[in-house]
């Protein structure tokens, strides 16, 4: 008999038990879904504001939409070079917050240092590279570009440079409203960047409003000065928002904090270069796919442009994963951390899934959309541009697995191996198959997307492996930014 009420007892416990884990995994599903969608918002609305530059560059003339193209590739290189110290923002606060030794004195002292230290590394990062865009007239000529579009170009990239550091100094501040959960701070001014960036460029490009028009340099002007209100409007709102504003960012701003800035650089260096090694991959197999004709690069683009904005998605709920693995591993919660970043690979994989079935569904569709016309090269283009999504959607898959990987991977200061594993994934084994599918093989830009999707699928693996094996109870303490 007491065997038997024993065996109820257990079998009560172990139904306790799965109930109550099961709850956990519910609240936690939800905790990053409700920081997820604001995020997810956001980054729509970067690239809404890109559409709109690309509409009004377009509408002055193609030749100063060209020229902003090859001005942005210039400007987007230096975002990259200087954006690491400001991304490493989210782990460094979240792990502070999530910290459960402190008090809360203390806690907000770390968190405003760690603010301060990544606004003064933004003025550090991009005072030499406004240099470069400055002399982007001569970086692209040399680069053999055509001398005229150069020139425009040239005149594009210097005022592009006046916007950097704001641009560089809001993720700053972003980053800070995310770790602490309010990510609807950063909606709330992107989106109204988004009616600013419209207005100014409207104004300055064509002249209106009683502006001079400006053209490629008012487009330029334009897009700094969005910057400059993202920042300015985002600054404001911290101090208008009371759990924001007890941090008291701007606090001894004039003081510095060596260890914190050094941490800054030491996590967020890697990290610049992780995201350096993927965007430099997609460019020149950019440049790779040009070579086969003008049809497989206008189905390129289009297929990368669809490809980009579906990214969003996935990227929004990786940004939420760094924030609640941070949390976690901050407070010495492994258990936490590992349900955290488990839950966000789900999440990111069912979201990828939906559009995958989008772009395996309606790929010609979405390629006439962005082609008009109906000759033969359109026709061409609109048949390719429809391979290629069949391709990415798959691709949506891994890209989403990689990037939430690695962002989990950030959540717990581990900087440096997701930087090999990009290294490794991205020109070690994704670059060579491009090359041997596109090139030697002939398959053009098909082998090149083939290609692309075995690189990612590479570091989803790895850094997904990777944070598996972080989060078991014996290894995440030594984490760290290695």
């Amino acid at each position: 008999m007491l065997k038997v009420e024993e065996k109820q007892i257990n079998s009560v416990r172990s139904v306790a038990r799965f109930e109550d884990e099961g709850h956990a995994w519910t609240v936690e599903l939800r905790a990053l879904m409700r920081l997820a969608g604001p995020l997810i918002l956001t980054q729509l609305a970067q690239m809404a504001i890109m559409t709109t530059d690309v509409l009004l560059l377009g509408r002055l003339s193609t030749h100063a939409l060209a020229a902003a193209a090859i001005g942005n590739t210039v400007y987007y290189f230096c975002w990259l070079a200087a954006t690491g110290p400001a991304q490493a923002i989210s782990p460094m606060v979240a792990q502070l917050t999530g910290a459960k030794a402190g008090r809360p004195h203390q806690i907000r002292a770390g968190v405003r240092a760690a603010v301060r230290m990544g606004l003064w590394s933004t003025l550090m990062t991009t005072a030499p590279l406004a240099v470069i865009l400055l002399f982007g007239r001569t970086i692209l000529t040399h680069l053999g570009q055509d001398p005229s579009l150069a020139a425009d170009a040239g005149r594009f990239t210097a005022m592009l440079c006046f916007g950097l550091p704001f641009a560089i100094g809001f993720q700053v501040l972003r980053n800070f409203t995310t770790a602490l959960d309010h990510p609807k701070v950063g909606l709330w001014v992107m989106v109204a960047s988004i009616f600013w960036n419209g207005l100014a460029g409207y104004a300055l490009i064509f002249g209106k409003f009683g502006l001079p028009a400006l053209g490629i340099v008012g487009g330029g002007l334009a897009t700094s000065s969005s910057a400059v209100f993202a920042f300015a409007a985002l600054a404001v709102l911290i101090e208008m928002t009371p759990d924001l504003r007890a941090y008291r960012l701007y606090r001894r701003a004039h003081r510095a904090r060596p260890k914190v800035l050094s941490e800054l650089f030491r996590l967020g260096a890697p990290i610049g270069l992780t995201m350096l090694f993927e965007a430099m991959l997609f460019n020149v197999m950019t440049l790779v796919v040009g070579t086969f004709g003008s049809s497989p690069l206008a189905a390129h683009q289009i297929a990368l442009n669809v490809a980009s904005f579906t990214f969003m998605i996935p990227l929004g709920v990786a940004m939420a994963a760094t924030v609640r693995v941070g949390q976690f591993a901050g407070g010495g919660d492994t258990p936490g951390a590992r349900r955290a970043g488990l839950v966000a690979m789900a999440a990111c994989t069912a979201l990828a899934g939906l559009t995958a079935l989008f772009m395996l569904t309606g790929g010609r569709r979405i390629a006439e959309f962005y082609v008009s016309g109906r000759n033969a090269q359109d026709m061409q283009v609109i048949a390719l541009t429809a391979q290629f999504l069949m391709v990415a959607g798959i691709f949506q898959l891994v890209d989403a697995l990689q990037v939430v990987g690695n962002l989990s991977l950030r959540g717990m200061k581990d900087a440096r191996a997701p930087m090999i594993i990009a290294a490794a994934s991205y020109w070690l084994a994704g670059a060579p198959v491009c090359i041997l599918l596109g090139v030697y093989l002939k398959m053009a830009g098909l082998g090149v997307w083939i290609g692309l999707a075995f690189g990612l699928a590479v570091a989803a693996v790895l850094m997904c492996g990777r944070f598996l094996r972080l989060t078991r109870p014996q290894d995440l303490a030594g984490a760290g930014a290695g």
